[in-house]
Formats: C-alpha cells, structure tokens, sequence
C-alpha cells in the first residue's frame, strides 16, 4: 500500500507516515460527499454562517496549536503560522457575516412579469492545495464554497497531510454535516480519478502550472469547471523619488515571508539606476539581519524551506545566474546540516535571461535589475510568463498609481506588500492562472448563475 510521508524540514527526520485511500475508500468518501450536499445546499445562510463562525472560534483559540503543527511539517516560523491561523479565522467570520448579500438574487427588468438572477450551489468542490500556506490556501477556499451550499474535499500536499487532517477536524468540531469537508489523503496519480468521479461537481488547484496545466486539460475534457491559482514572479517597482530605507525593509519582508516560498511573494526588484546602489546596500543589512533558525522559536524569522528539492533548486537558479553575470551581493549557499535552510540572498545586476529573472525563484532569494525610465521599469516588469501581484513604491502615489493599467498582473499594490485580502479578489493572468478566490467574484466562481423569467399566464 503507497504512503504518504510527513517530514520535520528543520531536522530532515521523518514525523508520521500515512497510509494512503486506496480506491473503495475515496469512492464511499464521494459518495458521502454528494449525500451531504443535498442537505447542505438546503441550508439557510444563518445556519451556515453559524458553522463558519465557530470554526473561526476553533482557529482563534487554537492558533498556537496550528501554528506548531505548520512549523513541524512544513517549516513555517511559529508566528507566521500562528498569524496564518488568525487569517483562516477573519475568512470564515468575513463570508459568515457577507455571503447572503453576496449571494442574493438581483432584479432584472426584461418583458417579463418578473426576471431575476439568483446563484445556486453547484456541489461537491475538489480542492487541490499546495503546502506553503497549508491552512490559509483551504480555507480561503473553503469559506466561500461551503457558505454558498457547496461541499468541499480536499486533496492537500502529500507532505502536510497532518494539516490536512487537521482542517476536517476543524470543520467537523464547528459542527458541519458529516461529509461537508473531508480529506482525501493520495498520491498526486489518484486526481485524474476523483475528478473524474460524476459526484465532482468542479475543481479548484493553487500550485504550478506544469499541475495547473494538467488538471485543466482534465477539467476541459470533462467539461467540469475549473479555477486555477498558480505561480508567480512578481515584479517590485522602485521608482527614484521612492524613500530607500523604508522600502528596502518592506522588500526584505515581501521576499523572505514564509522563508519566500509564496506565489505572491516579491521576487524581481527593478530599481531605478540613480537610487540602485543605496537600495541594493540598504536591502542587503535587511537580509543579513534576519534570523534563521528553528521554526519553533518565536524569534526565529527565516525558517527552512520545506523539502531539499527546492533548496537544491533555488541552489541552481542562484549558481547559474551568477554564471551568467549576476553580482552576488550576500548569501548564495546552503546552510550546514541539519535542515533545509538556505542563506538569505541577494542578486544584483540580473537580467532577462538569467534564472533569477525567467523562472519563478522559490526561496529567500532577492534579484535586482536595474532600470533607465519609467516604459523601461514596465516592460521589465512585463517580460514574464506570469501575472499574479506586483507592487509599484514611489514618494508620489499618484504617479505609482498611473502605471497601474500598465501591467499585467491580477493585482497592483502602490507602497503597500502584495497580500490576499477576503475583501479583494483575488487570482492571476498569463501562466499564473484564471478565475477569482475570494471577495464576491470568489464565491460566485463555483455557483449555477441562473436566470429566472416568469410570464403571466394567458
């Protein structure tokens, strides 16, 4: 029987180990799922939103406990973690409190007596979820889904899957209906299966777009629908009136949060070339500062990354920019065993061409690249295959702010850090996906838009 393996990346040693659904199991799981969403669709948005608050109670009050199974298995600090708990919170309360206005049919005049739009649960949802934001990803996720009469199964990283657990746990303490949210624990071989299964009803990924591109195609070719959150590389724009040591200590944290391993972390710093050298300086004793250690320390600050394979991979995109002419400002190697930490780095002089600028760098890696005007800073900014975030800091908003229609990204942040907000959709263009988590666009996504006429008759 396949396992899943659940390891500490602060030690390498291995936590648990868990047996894998084999197939009897997943298809009564569907099955209990599709029995669960014919009651929970007919639910009252006060009952659901009563399940959604005291799920919120359940990950305030526990947030320490949540924050230390994170940093165990995935090597999160404790306080991001922690942190990430009280979001997951603030997620349930906002749709608790918000889905039925969201959600309420709209009035439309036509020849009719009456004509109406109202939106309709579609049914079981199949989640499949990355581990570097093991909670807040599903959750985000989940409070929508479940508050417009959906169910929810999620099919979580192999690697966080005491998380996993942990979030059905959550849901069923809150008092959801067995069946509303269960996990499936399985290798990545068994998606194509479950989402193929008549009970799914849709499919929501966040993770990379090689995974993206696949579960698309499936979903395509089921004609299920899908919504995809994938990668991203992030352009931070520093224009030359923008304050240097400020914004090189919000580019620090904007790199390194979650030991830089976020989609909508920053990643490409085009700076321009009359302020490049104090900021490159300035970002430099920013990154030296931070302390890496034992993510369940609460003053640890840079913990490790989650598996070697991606340490050994930031290695190599690092090493082979270097090649290529980048300047290693500071960092650039491996920490010593054990664990999976890498030294914060910075990269100045990169160029298009270079890893650190082409790829998606997963890691407490920053690359600065240098810009003359303006049109120069957005075509940079621009010159990538994806489109998630990016942020534009400037002394002068307004200035910052008329570059926003200019690039291509879902969202723009103008002296502010790149974040998923519950009150802001949410989601990327190009290779870093289609469709909208969170806010209103968010719950409509997996929902029947349906038109309604009424005639009078005779």
């Amino acid at each position: 029987m396949a396992t899943l393996e659940s390891r500490n990346p602060a030690t390498g040693e291995v936590l648990e180990t868990f047996p894998a659904f084999d197939d009897a199991r997943i298809d009564a799981l569907l099955e209990k799922a599709l029995s669960a969403y014919r009651d929970w669709r007919r639910t009252e948005f006060e009952e659901r939103g009563a399940r959604l608050r005291a799920a919120g109670r359940i990950l305030r009050n526990r947030r320490h406990d949540f924050g230390a199974l994170m940093a165990r298995e995935m090597g999160k600090p404790v306080g991001e973690g922690e942190a990430e708990a009280e979001k997951c919170a603030w997620v349930c309360e906002h749709y608790a409190e918000h889905a039925a206005g969201m959600l309420a049919s709209e009035p439309v005049p036509t020849d009719a007596r009456r004509s109406y739009v109202r939106f309709d649960p579609l049914g079981p949802i199949l989640a499949i979820m990355p581990w570097n934001f093991p909670f807040w990803q599903v959750f985000r996720f989940a409070a929508p889904a479940l508050m417009a009469g959906n169910v929810g199964l999620l099919k979580h990283a192999s690697n966080v899957s005491r998380c996993a657990l942990t979030i059905q746990e959550i849901f069923e303490e809150a008092g959801l209906p067995p069946g509303a949210f269960q996990t499936i624990l399985a290798p990545s071989g068994s998606i194509e299966r479950v989402l193929s299964n008549p009970a799914i009803s849709a499919v929501t990924l966040t993770g990379s777009e090689a995974a993206g591109s696949q579960v698309a195609a499936l979903a395509g070719r089921l004609l299920k629908k899908s919504v995809l959150e994938l990668g991203g590389s992030d352009p931070f724009i520093v224009l030359e009136d923008a304050d240097v040591a400020a914004t090189a200590g919000w580019a620090a944290k904007a790199r390194c949060v979650n030991t830089g391993q976020s989609c909508i972390a920053a990643k490409r710093f085009i700076v321009a070339e009359r302020i490049a050298g104090p900021f490159v300086e300035a970002l430099r004793a920013e990154l030296e500062s931070l302390v890496a250690g034992d993510p369940m320390d609460p003053g640890t600050r840079l913990g490790p990354m989650a598996r070697e394979d991606l340490l050994l991979d930031l290695d190599r995109q690092v090493r082979a920019s270097i090649e290529l002419g980048a300047t290693l400002v500071t960092g650039g190697r491996r920490m010593e065993p054990p664990g999976y930490f890498y030294t914060p780095t910075l990269l100045d002089h990169v160029r298009p061409g270079m890893p650190a600028f082409d790829e998606e760098v997963f890691g407490p890696a920053a690359a600065v690249t240098r810009f003359a005007r303006p049109e120069d800073a957005i075509a940079l900014a621009n010159a990538t295959p994806y489109g998630l975030g990016a942020s534009i800091w400037s002394g002068d908003p307004a200035r910052a702010e008329a570059l926003v229609p200019s690039i291509e990204a879902g969202c723009v942040f103008v002296n502010g850090m790149v974040k998923s907000d519950p009150r802001l959709p949410f989601g990327g263009v190009k290779l870093s996906g289609y469709g909208r988590e969170l806010a209103a666009f968010g719950i409509r996504e997996f929902v029947n838009v349906k038109s309604v006429w009424i005639g009078s008759q005779g």
